[in-house]
Formats: structure tokens, C-alpha cells, sequence
């Protein structure tokens, strides 16, 4: 029998499984994390008195982009009286909140917490809906810091440049200080997360881990880092443009080169040979 936490069963997903798996989970995670994200900016206007109903969000018309990747959905506050009525420092604290709080303290934290859970029970798909929780909750950060970060400055709704309004920072101050948490969390998200999640997922499945990793890369970099293409100015559309044509390759790259190497299960059956 095996026990609590042991590594699972050696046993692969077929490709269909893992394909339709993996397609309904990058779907829903990002799902959760957006909504987490917008109710965050939400609710803390309505705890700020800013908002009569916290749930009121713009859900936008009904289409194929707003269904598949929630775009034009957004937090439904008008931050524009915030600043005029002298409290920008609150309108700063509503725009910071969708990523500090909706997605570096609630959707990361429940993920990791997750992850442990589904390891402790020994469930492979449950694992890999956590990690992609995760992924996506790091990702949110990306698309903020940097990419968004040197914004043209015309719109509050690039929540970087009314957290800028507001505290009266630099976009460098906001950089430093925002920037390098983000620095450490995707460091340590590559460096530890990603490779004891995928080996413990896939022990002997190298061609699926290998795509895991290269897609995570992609996810990170050429979707999240996609954000400041068309919105935020020029400094943000040259980020963007880096990190999608530059930074995206070249980590699924590296990524996938990493997670091919054999797992102590690839390399057992030789080993008794």
C-alpha cells in the first residue's frame, strides 16, 4: 500500500488524458486567479467605502476572448473621484490590491497549500491544477512588474501608474520595491517549485514534463509578459516585446532542457541491468 506523500504511481497519463487535462486546468487557473485578482481590487473599495457592492464587477459582453481568457472583465471602480475628493493614497491601495493581495498573499498562498495537500494524498491531477494556480499567480505579478511598471501615464486602470499617482512614487521606486519580490518569487518558482513539482508529477513521463516546463515558460513570458504589448505606452510595448520574443524562448529552452534530464525512477530500471 503506498503511503501519505510517497512519489505516486509510475503509471503515465496517455497523451489524450494529459492533453485534455491540461487544457481544462490552464483554463480554470487562470479563471481564479483573474477573479481573485479583480475581487481583490474590488472589496477593498467596497471595505474603503468606495463601492456599494463588492461582487458588481464589469463582466463585460459575452464573447470568445471574455469566455476563454476573461478579457474586458475588470474591478468596476471609477478611481478618477478617489483622486479628485484627495485620497489618492486609497485609490493606490485599491489598484495595488489585485496583485498583493488577490494574487501574492491569497491564490499563491492557497496554492502551495494545495499542492501539499494533493501530495499528501497522492494525487497527481489535483498537484498539477495547484501548480498551475501557482504559475498563474506569479505570472499576474510579471504583467504588472516590470512590464507595466513605465506606463504612458494616461490611464488609472494600468493599476502601476495609479499606485504611482497615489503614493506619489517614480515608476523606479515602484520598481525596487515591488520588483524585487517579484525577482525572488520567480526565482524561487524556477529554481524550486517547478522542478520538485514536475518530477514528483511525472517521474517517469519525460516527454510530458518536458512540455510542462517549456509551456510554464510560455505562460510566464509570452502571455503574462504580453501585457504592456498594446496597452501602457511605449517603455511597456518594448518590455513586452522582449519578453515574448527574448525572454519566452529562451526559458522554455532552458526549461525543458532541465526537465529533461532522467528522474532516479527513468534511471532505476537501468541501474539493475
Amino acid at each position: 500500500m503506498q503511503r501519505t506523500g510517497q512519489a505516486p504511481p509510475t503509471a503515465e497519463w496517455t497523451w489524450v488524458t494529459f492533453t485534455s487535462l491540461l487544457i481544462f486546468q490552464l483554463w480554470t487557473a487562470h479563471a481564479v486567479v483573474f477573479f481573485a485578482h479583480e475581487y481583490a481590487h474590488s472589496f477593498l473599495a467596497w471595505a474603503l467605502g468606495w463601492k456599494a457592492n463588492p461582487l458588481a464587477l464589469n463582466y463585460a459582453h459575452a464573447s470568445l476572448k471574455v469566455l476563454l481568457i476573461q478579457k474586458g472583465i475588470d474591478q468596476n471602480v471609477n478611481e478618477v473621484p478617489i483622486f479628485a475628493s484627495g485620497h489618492g493614497f486609497q485609490a493606490a491601495l485599491i489598484s495595488g490590491a489585485g496583485a498583493i493581495l488577490g494574487n501574492a498573499i491569497l491564490t499563491f498562498s492557497l496554492s502551495r497549500w494545495g499542492w501539499r495537500v494533493a501530495r499528501q494524498q497522492a494525487s497527481r491531477g489535483w498537484a498539477m491544477f495547484w501548480y498551475w494556480i501557482c504559475v498563474a499567480s506569479v505570472g499576474n505579478l510579471i504583467d504588472y512588474v516590470p512590464i507595466r511598471t513605465f506606463t504612458d501615464g494616461t490611464d488609472l486602470y494600468q493599476d502601476m501608474f495609479a499606485v504611482e499617482k497615489g503614493f506619489g512614487w517614480s515608476p523606479w521606486t515602484l520598481l525596487v520595491l515591488f520588483g524585487i519580490p517579484t525577482v525572488c518569487m520567480v526565482a524561487y518558482f524556477f529554481a524550486c517549485i517547478e522542478p520538485r513539482t514536475l518530477r514528483w508529477v511525472f517521474p517517469v513521463a519525460r516527454g510530458q514534463r518536458v512540455v510542462i516546463a517549456a509551456l510554464t515558460a510560455f505562460v510566464f513570458f509570452a502571455f503574462y509578459g504580453a501585457a504592456g504589448w498594446s496597452d501602457g505606452g511605449p517603455v511597456s510595448h518594448t518590455m513586452s516585446v522582449i519578453s515574448v520574443l527574448v525572454v519566452a524562448p529562451l526559458a522554455m529552452t532552458v526549461s525543458g532542457l532541465l526537465l529533461a534530464r532522467p528522474t532516479a525512477d527513468e534511471a532505476e530500471p537501468f541501474a539493475r541491468r
